[in-house]
């Protein structure tokens, strides 16, 4: 059997070229790889030189590692704010003295054990201290830890329970009230120190809440108070007039004596003198503050008697030192008393004498004041509402 008749055989192949020795290959028939074949050679000639000097490769690399260093910075930057971010935290929008809108987040939870304030107005106005009285809007809700375990983004829950503005809307007036009587701990520590003007939000915890009377408002005794506070006027404890003293020589006009802070003036009326038939406007302190302007709402202490009789009708001293408080220039009181407090500086102590026609009319108003009843008020100017 031939070579070629075997299984699986290949055909024999004969050698026709013998294989160089290598010490018989000369240099430019063997050239390593990666080592020029020489200076003529076109396929492995040198690499052309950078058109890059010195200098500006320098500068190259300057900028790059400038570079990476920014790039460095802002990504630390960007750690150091995410670990730092703020929380959530509630948040109060509108105009002052007009009905905020208070967002509460659910995912911000009541914790502590005092009541926090936070000051996103802060006024100009007088400090308040223990014993103020204050003439506020105010919005209240409570404010309750979740217990929803399904969903652990949600940590509290909340709901208006009540408002000031809401009440003026529909015709209920709001009363001024005095730091350390409130009956709310929390909102008496809290407004304490901060300035007419401003927008307190205060944050509640329940032992300085409510109390028992929690229980009226749906409250329970784990449930946090959030208060939203405009504060439009601050009255010290014992008001009196603040700035100059001026003499009435006038004899035929009523006499005024101070009688110390906080207590209502001795008015005396001239004995046997006709009542005068036309206003006077008479000031007796000239205030430091500003001027009394149409449209706004001056708070007051006054006194008010008839001259016929010197019989008293009406004190705001006579009401356990609450003061009033009234609208200027617009109709909303007597015309002797828009006409007689216009222009009139916060601080002042202003005498008027109403006749009839500056004040109730030939109607007078029953059953003290009749229609050709003369009308002499002291009046103290205490503070304007802020708007």
């Amino acid at each position: 059997m031939s070579e070629d008749d075997k299984p699986g055989g290949k055909p024999a192949i004969k050698a026709k070229a013998k294989i160089p020795n290598a010490k018989n290959i000369r240099s430019p028939e063997f050239t390593p790889h990666g080592i020029s074949a020489g200076r003529g050679s076109g396929l492995n000639r040198p690499s052309a030189p950078s058109a890059l000097t010195a200098k500006q490769a320098r500068k190259r690399r300057m900028m790059m590692i400038a570079g990476l260093v920014v790039v460095a910075v802002a990504i630390s930057g960007g750690v150091v704010w995410w670990v730092n971010r703020p929380g959530p935290e509630i948040k109060v929008s509108g105009k002052f003295a007009s009905e905020p809108k208070v967002d509460i987040p659910t995912n911000l939870a009541p914790e502590g054990k005092r009541t926090v304030a936070t000051v996103p107005i802060r006024g100009t106005g007088p400090k308040i201290a223990d014993g103020d009285t204050l003439y506020v809007q105010y919005a209240f809700y409570q404010w309750s830890k979740d217990k929803d375990e399904e969903d652990s983004s949600k940590k509290s829950t909340n709901k208006q329970l009540g408002s000031s503005y809401k009440q003026e809307a529909q015709g209920q007036q709001t009363r001024p009230l005095v730091v350390g009587k409130s009956g709310i701990k929390g909102f008496d520590k809290g407004m304490i120190g901060q300035t007419a003007g401003s927008r307190v939000i205060l944050r509640i915890p329940p032992k300085d809440g409510f109390g028992k009377d929690g229980e009226q408002l749906g409250l329970s005794g784990t449930d946090w108070v959030v208060f939203v506070v405009d504060v439009q006027a601050v009255v010290p404890k014992n008001p009196a007039p603040q700035g100059t003293k001026k003499e009435l020589a006038d004899k035929a006009l009523p006499k005024v004596e101070d009688q110390g802070a906080g207590k209502a003036p001795k008015v005396t009326i001239p004995k046997g003198e006709d009542a005068p038939d036309k206003l006077q406007i008479k000031t007796l302190v000239e205030g430091t503050g500003p001027a009394l302007a149409k449209g706004d709402e001056a708070v007051v202490n006054y006194q008010g008697k008839i001259w016929k009789t010197g019989k008293e009708f009406d004190s705001t001293w006579g009401q356990g030192g609450a003061p009033a408080k009234f609208p200027i220039g617009t109709g909303g009181t007597v015309p002797g008393f828009d006409k007689g407090l216009t222009g009139a500086k916060i601080g002042s102590r202003v005498l008027l004498v109403l006749p009839p026609a500056e004040g109730y009319g030939k109607k007078g108003s029953p059953p003290n004041i009749k229609g050709d009843d003369t009308l002499v008020f002291v009046v103290d100017i205490i503070a304007k509402i802020h708007k």
